[in-house]
């Protein structure tokens, strides 16, 4: 049954607990070229992305006349308030974004912070301060989550970035906040997503990149069930290699999820599910170096690791994406923020998007890709999540949606 949406809320005067990812990353003072300039050691946001996308939920409710609380959190302060892990800065760039004071509280429970919270005027917003400030965020402690719950009146969570964590302010809090609605951003990830798993139009191609295998050893056996296709690359295509009685010199491999790798292989082979490996690779000493040269993957010396698909990989690949009506892609196919070992991922970028399927990329390091390859605004749908994208594929239960209000 579909979740309950912001928009089914009558938002007028109430204040709404907003759950958002401001977990952005920080940096130090860049000179800017006009107006005042930030003050020595003072840490700024360095990409508003994550920012960008909370702002249609939130003006959404301001506009509907509610105030809003924000809240979210920021990096891994380990339960104890840490100046390096405060949202002053976060607090500061929204509030250039949406147009307003964004005042940061001093805590995010507390009489002092429940008073700020009441004395909210509709269209204002107030930011608490890091969630896992407090350890009883991450334990998902139910008294937390109560202290959290007194300082609105409904509960958004747009946060769907975070929706695979039994956090305080994702589950536990729905238990004492009711109605529990999805954001704009959480119902877009679950509508394209949802698109993906439910009655996708085929043929369904799925390619997963990236550096572990065991990372995506779940979703590999799921997809083999679920697509007409699979493609391999990245560094995790190296366990598979070797499970095929590859050498593949210095390679990433992980030894212990060769056997793993195999029945994967067998599964596929006996199910019909065209599971593509690379047939090339560029290889190079390490990451860092600038020579590299490109050889078949039975031909990979023993002093060198493939650090990108080579260009047979990438025409086979694209060949499979030909006709293709639905693809996911997780995971690039190399070492692509080095530009020696960046042209596999980015031309498989332009391949997916001219294959005219309906597309959808997750992962922060596949959305850089993209954005690297100039096509993002032709994929379907960019998501920016990762383990949260991963664990809805694999079709494990999110505890942040399943805590969503059902619509009636």
């Amino acid at each position: 049954m579909a979740k309950l949406s912001v928009e089914d809320l009558d938002l007028g005067r109430k204040r709404v607990f907003l759950r958002v990812d401001l977990n952005v990353p920080l940096a130090g003072p860049q000179p800017k070229a006009a107006g005042p300039q930030p003050k020595a050691g003072e840490q700024q946001v360095a990409d508003d992305t994550r920012l960008q996308a909370t702002l249609p939920t939130l003006q959404y409710c301001l506009k509907s006349g509610a105030s809003v609380i924000l809240a979210s959190h920021l990096g891994r302060p380990k339960g104890k308030p840490d100046p390096k892990s405060s949202l002053a800065p976060v607090a500061k760039r929204l509030a250039e974004l949406l147009g307003q004071p964004v005042p940061l509280a001093p805590d995010c429970v507390g009489e002092a912070v429940e008073a700020q919270a009441r004395s909210l005027e509709p269209g204002q917003v107030l930011l608490l301060e890091n969630l896992r400030f407090h350890p009883e965020e991450e334990a998902n402690d139910p008294d937390f989550a109560a202290a959290l719950a007194r300082l609105a009146d409904c509960y958004v969570n747009d946060a769907f970035a975070a929706a695979h964590r039994a956090h305080a302010s994702i589950e536990a809090i729905t238990r004492y906040l009711s109605p529990s609605a999805a954001g704009l951003l959480m119902r877009r990830e679950l509508e394209a997503l949802g698109r993906i798993l439910d009655r996708p139009e085929r043929p369904l191609v799925a390619i997963l990149g990236g550096a572990k295998v065991s990372d995506k050893l779940a979703l590999v056996e799921r997809l083999i069930d679920q697509v007409d296709a699979l493609l391999i690359g990245g560094g995790m295509a190296f366990t598979f290699l070797r499970a095929l009685g590859h050498g593949v010199g210095r390679s990433l491999v992980e030894p212990e999820r060769i056997e793993v790798a195999r029945r994967a292989l067998g599964e596929a082979s006996r199910r019909g599910t065209h599971l593509g490996l690379p047939v090339d690779a560029v290889v190079a000493e390490s990451p860092e170096s600038v020579e590299s040269r490109i050889v078949a993957i039975r031909e990979i010396p023993d002093d060198l690791m493939g650090l990108d698909i080579g260009p047979l990989t990438l025409a086979r690949f694209t060949l499979a994406l030909r006709g293709a009506k639905t693809v996911v892609w997780n995971g690039p196919m190399g070492v692509f923020e080095r530009p020696p070992f960046a042209r596999g991922t980015v031309d498989l970028a332009r391949a997916v998007v001219a294959c005219g399927a309906f597309s959808v990329v997750g992962g922060g390091d596949t959305v850089a890709a993209v954005q690297q390859a100039g096509v993002a605004h032709r994929i379907g749908y960019l998501s920016t999540a990762g383990g949260a994208f991963l664990e809805f594929l694999e079709g494990r239960v999110l505890p942040g949606v399943a805590a969503l209000t059902e619509r009636s």
